[in-house]
């Protein structure tokens, strides 16, 4: 009788683990789609971190553009390096750096004027510079886009029309990756 009892109390024990073990096995493609969506969402809290970085950045007007791309006045557009293409601020001085088809960059160096910083319906953080100098006399106005640190800058000189456009990633001062070259 002992053994009977014993047995059917293993029984219910062993039954009753047994849906909890089938409950955790789950399929590789469910185990896949479940590794996509954590993927996912970290790529998206870098993403904010990021963004949140590149505002903070330009609110204490000290940030560094590191340009991957520039688009001239009619369109024509150009990989470039981001160690050699930049546009930097700090303490109300201003650097652009262009270095397309040329071993040696152009840096020209203004002081800064005229900040404005605004948001647009999108969520767009729309900030806007002038910059004076001995080589340079420019509207430098950038785009932060939503929820990334990427960022288009449109580069208007004062005296000509040859305006420049350029993208790539805002970053702060101490994150950058950028080479300065010889200075106009």
């Amino acid at each position: 009788m002992k053994h009977i009892t014993t047995l059917i109390a293993l029984a219910l024990v062993l039954g009753s683990l047994a849906p909890l073990t089938a409950q955790n096995k789950m399929t590789a493609k469910e185990k896949r789609t479940q590794t996509r969506q954590e993927r996912k969402i970290a790529q998206q809290k870098v993403k904010e971190e990021l963004y949140q970085d590149a505002v903070r950045a330009l609110e204490n007007n000290t940030f560094v553009l590191e340009a991957n791309r520039l688009i001239f006045k009619r369109g024509r557009s150009a990989n470039v390096s981001s160690i050699k293409n930049f546009i930097s601020m700090a303490n109300k001085k201003a650097t652009v750096q262009v270095s397309f088809d040329t071993p040696r960059p152009l840096q020209n160096e203004g002081n800064v004027s005229d900040i404005r910083m605004k948001k647009d319906k999108k969520g767009s953080i729309i900030y806007s510079f002038l910059v004076q100098g001995v080589s340079i006399s420019a509207q430098v106005s950038l785009t932060l886009h939503r929820g990334s640190n990427n960022v288009s800058a449109n580069i208007s000189p004062s005296f000509h029309s040859n305006t420049l456009t350029m993208t790539g990633e805002l970053v702060t001062q101490e994150k950058a990756r950028v080479f300065e070259g010889f200075k106009r």
